[in-house]
């Protein structure tokens, strides 16, 4: 994709999309809405987009919910920054797409009111990931922001929403949906009948109605299938420009760290470079000494206050020294790429403030 891999300021500075992607639970959506705030607080124009349907942006931002389109959360004071969110309601985007692709308002109206339409358009598998890509190329092209920040599903359905474009593609290729299109298409009687005798048999599986459904959903549907491949096509193109780059985000857990090296290893498959890495929530390690030392000076001062504070010092030093040894693998593995070390807060991040003190531990140096 880029260059190299820069320092999580520099990509805050001058990339135009960010991508955070990661298992659930490690943190991901904040570090989304603060790298969100923080280029606001530089002067640019951003917005942070959850593909999550849990409400966890909106949490983190301290409001009561957001919708699918981007609202101005902050406008930085000292600059000409803002900072704007939503979250992707996938049927409203699945929506209007077929409205801008289909050839007028009646053949629009023919598929947005079609019962197969309506059941699939937020249900069948894949859809949540590729609307999110929809969304973000639609947010990309507008050229209303300077930065879009991306937070994705957990990681494994994340491999879902990077390889959406190319799923869809396949899907307008694949032979179902060919022999589904040609009742529309009469010119080879032959196949036509081939179609309609299988069609009868899958009736008998699933019920007439459904099937007629999906029938007039796909006759409705001819012509637009270039839109929608061409669309695909480009924004494959934007995951792998220059411009995007992407965030692992993990903690020191050692299930959270599996997944992150699985997630590396299927990004570096796609040719998709790490630009940096967040690890979250790590227990500090309060000074350079050793936990052996440490417990042998308490059990000298056995019984004592201070010999209590050194058990307990002694303790967090190996909490924090099995940690560190926990993300040593996942740090060389991302390598060169720069990893940020993020200490667990005494409190949930449920606001801007919050948000600035992530900053202040993301972006120090």
């Amino acid at each position: 994709m880029s260059e190299g891999p820069q320092p999580l300021a520099s990509l805050v500075n001058t990339r135009g999309v960010v991508v955070c992607c990661g298992t659930g639970g490690v943190g991901k959506t904040t570090v989304a809405a603060v790298i969100a705030l923080e280029a606001a607080r530089r002067g640019r124009r951003t917005v942070v987009v959850t593909i999550d349907p849990a409400k966890r942006l909106a949490d983190a931002l301290g409001l009561e919910g957001l919708t699918n389109d981007p609202a101005l959360i902050h406008a930085h004071d000292e600059g000409e920054g803002e900072l704007w969110a939503m979250m992707l309601d996938t049927k409203s985007t699945f929506d209007a797409l077929v409205a801008h692709y289909a050839p007028d308002a009646r053949q629009a109206a023919s598929i947005l009111e079609n019962r197969f339409y309506r059941n699939i358009a937020g249900a069948l598998s894949g859809t949540q990931e590729y609307m999110a890509m929809e969304k973000l190329y639609e947010l990309h092209e507008e050229g209303r922001f300077d930065l879009i920040v991306v937070d994705t599903p957990p990681s494994r359905n994340a491999l879902d929403f990077l390889d959406a474009p190319r799923r869809l593609t396949r899907f307008l290729d694949n032979r179902l949906f060919r022999l589904l299109m040609m009742p529309t298409r009469a010119y080879l009687k032959a196949v036509n009948v081939a179609t309609q005798t299988f069609l009868r048999a899958v009736s008998r599986v699933i019920g007439t109605e459904v099937v007629q459904d999906a029938v007039a959903f796909f006759q409705a549907f001819e012509g637009m299938e270039d839109g929608f491949r061409q669309r695909a096509l480009h924004v494959r193109t934007l995951l792998s420009d220059p411009e995007t780059a992407f965030v692992l985000v993990a903690s020191p857990r050692r299930d959270a760290v599996d997944e992150a090296m699985f997630f590396a290893r299927k990004l570096a498959e796609s040719d998709i470079g790490i630009e940096a890495l967040v690890v979250n929530r790590m227990h500090p390690r309060f000074g350079r000494g050793r936990s052996e030392a440490d417990r042998a000076r308490a059990h000298t001062l056995d019984g004592t206050d201070l010999g209590r504070l050194f058990a307990n010092l002694a303790d967090f030093r190996n909490i924090a020294d099995g940690e560190e040894a926990h993300v040593e693998a996942l740090v060389a593995r991302v390598a060169p790429a720069p990893a940020v070390r993020v200490p667990f807060l005494g409190d949930d991040v449920h606001d801007l403030d919050g948000l600035a003190q992530v900053a202040g531990y993301m972006f120090a140096g």
